[in-house]
């Protein structure tokens, strides 16, 4: 197969599922080849402007842990077109992913785009970096004026990716994409309120004074 996420994905339990529910044949169809070894300009473009994601690892005892990581968009940062990297910032400190990491260095990523029903998924091998060793690295990831504290960082080595389709994905919108989405409502409503205020003062005022502020107005 040339489709290098399900490469990797499609193990024999896999498969065999794929068979029992029709849809190994779709798989393995000519032309259904995806090269997806490298990062190209869209998915780079996608990665940053993203402002949260969720990574998988797996633990010792074959636990698999769930975590959602959070920042300013472009905190995840692409380094080269199979290179990612991000602060990893203090949390609860219970330090899971870390742990796991450590045992087992492979990691699944999601990256989700609510507003245009859009996800990237990411198989890669995770590397752990100590920023004080590091300086270059700890520059590029580093983002001013942001609260949280890094401790380390993480850096991501691409083995494949893969998009989605948009099925059941539930637009979802932040605060700051509302707000623009929102903005020439609200500058059309101010608008407006300002010309009722103008239109309040004329009424009270007086009867002479209005006429003239009437004839101007018109």
């Amino acid at each position: 197969m040339g489709y290098d996420f399900l490469d990797v994905a499609a193990t024999d339990s896999v498969m065999a599922a794929q068979r029992a529910n029709g849809s190994r044949e779709l798989w393995e169809r000519p032309g259904r080849d995806r090269r997806s070894a490298a990062f190209t300009a869209a998915e780079a473009a996608f990665i940053a402007a993203r402002d949260s994601f969720y990574m998988a690892s797996v633990s010792e005892t074959g636990w698999p842990y769930v975590q959602h990581r959070g920042g300013p968009a472009g905190f995840l940062k692409v380094l080269d077109a199979t290179t990612l990297a991000f602060a990893d910032f203090r949390g609860n400190r219970q330090y899971i992913s870390l742990g796991n990491v450590a045992g087992n260095d492979r990691v699944a990523l999601i990256l989700m785009d609510y507003p245009n029903r859009a996800r990237l998924k990411i198989y890669a091998h995770i590397e752990v970096r100590e920023l004080a060793g590091d300086p270059e690295l700890a520059a590029k990831l580093a983002l001013p004026g942001y609260r949280g504290r890094p401790e380390r960082a993480f850096v991501l080595h691409l083995t494949a990716f893969d998009w989605n389709c948009p099925q059941h994905m539930t637009p979802r919108f932040t605060e700051a994409e509302i707000a623009a989405a929102t903005e020439p409502m609200r500058a059309r409503l101010a608008a407006l309120e300002a010309e009722n205020g103008a239109l309040r003062e004329q009424l009270a005022a007086p009867l002479d004074t209005k006429s003239s502020k009437l004839r101007t107005i018109l």
